[in-house]
């Protein structure tokens, strides 16, 4: 088995009415129950807007530096991720297009390298 990440950034999400949102949730959770009814589910979630909340934390220089807001000034940004333990990449790819669709937004989809995976 291999784990894969698939992920948007928010900016792929694009402007949509509220009403379109609300009818998406459903859609993404059907499909997240889907995944994890199949066994092949270790996490999914979107991430807060608010780029405010987040917080950095750098110890390349020696020494532990927490600051306030994301690591590195940039127009794009994580806005949520689903990782999956699937036997092969086309049931990753199955996963990612399933998201996708329910979602309507761009996926991104990407393995773990073999041996990082901790656990």
């Amino acid at each position: 088995m291999t784990q894969y990440l698939i992920y948007f950034n928010q900016q792929w999400v694009g402007d949509h009415p509220e009403e379109w949102y609300c009818e998406r949730g459903p859609l993404s959770r059907a499909v997240v129950d889907e995944i994890r009814a199949a066994g092949q589910l270790v996490f999914a979630g979107g991430l807060e807007e608010e780029l405010e909340l987040a917080f950095s934390a750098d110890a390349t220089s020696g020494e532990t530096l927490l600051t306030d807001g994301p690591f590195a000034e940039t127009k794009e940004w994580l806005g949520g991720l689903t990782i999956v333990d699937v036997p092969d990449l086309q049931t990753a790819r199955t996963w990612a297009g399933r998201i996708a669709e329910a979602c309507g937004w761009p996926q991104e989809t990407r393995p773990f390298k073999r041996g990082t995976l901790m656990g």
